[in-house]
């Protein structure tokens, strides 16, 4: 059966009535969401600095172990080298044994020195770690603190949120499909969450700007759904009697 303007209006308004009072017990909680979530944010970009950290010193780590074998290897060919020395047959022979000693001896000195700018990034990765990590455990103790604290404001009000969300559910079974996305979106717009609101004093309940008389009579008679020019929230009714019309005066 389809319902009048009249209906819709009201289960409308039933449906503002439950969604202000969910409203009402999320603002209890204050912003204590808002840091919980912030706290995680901190606390995830932590954690995925100090693994960027551990990750950058494995490397530093391979470069150092690679170092060490070109520092080894170097040291085999240079000892390997001297015993050639001692069995060449001229001069020309000595010079070339000597200057591959020299140029190994170049390859230990270029080795150590990178294993220990590594392991100089390595101590500064490591420090960098620490006082990550340091910031990472009071991240977790605030976001602790904060979950329990929220917890418990939560707790208090869970039944009264599930009775009213179960209301909510059941209304929103009255209401056509096209009306509720509607109004949803309003809602969604709304700084203070009201989509439908009464014309209080000939004014908007919701953004306060003046009706006009006659459209406050259009609104009572609820012939068709009326929405403010100004914020475009539903209208439902008009609270106590509408203004009368301005009549023309006579000469």
């Amino acid at each position: 059966m389809e319902l009048t303007i009249a209906q819709k209006l009201e289960a409308l308004l039933k449906l503002q009535s439950l969604d202000s009072q969910l409203d009402e017990l999320i603002k209890i909680r204050g912003g204590l969401p808002e840091e919980v979530r912030d706290l995680e944010d901190d606390i995830a970009g932590f954690e995925t600095r100090i693994g960027k950290f551990n990750a950058e010193i494995k490397t530093l780590e391979e470069e150092i172990e690679r170092n060490r074998m070109v520092k080894k290897d170097a040291e085999k060919l240079i000892t390997k080298y001297k015993d050639q020395q001692m069995n060449v047959r001229n001069n020309r022979e000595y010079d070339a044994i000597s200057k591959e000693i020299e140029l190994q001896s170049l390859e230990i000195e270029l080795a150590e020195k990178r294993i220990n700018e590594a392991s100089f990034r390595i101590r500064g990765k490591e420090e960098e770690i620490k006082s990550t990590q340091n910031a990472l455990n009071e991240r977790k103790e605030d976001l602790k603190a904060k979950k329990q604290e929220l917890d418990q404001i939560t707790s208090e009000s869970q039944e009264e949120e599930k009775a009213i969300k179960d209301q909510r559910e059941e209304q929103s079974t009255h209401i056509e499909s096209r009306l509720l996305n509607s109004y949803n979106k309003i809602r969604g717009n709304a700084l203070n969450g009201l989509a439908v609101v009464m014309v209080k004093r000939g004014a908007c309940g919701g953004c306060f700007n003046v009706v006009p008389p006659q459209r406050q009579a259009d609104i009572k008679d609820k012939k068709k759904i009326i929405v403010c020019e100004h914020c475009g929230r539903i209208f439902a009714d008009v609270e106590g009697v509408p203004e009368p019309a301005p009549v023309g005066r006579g000469r």
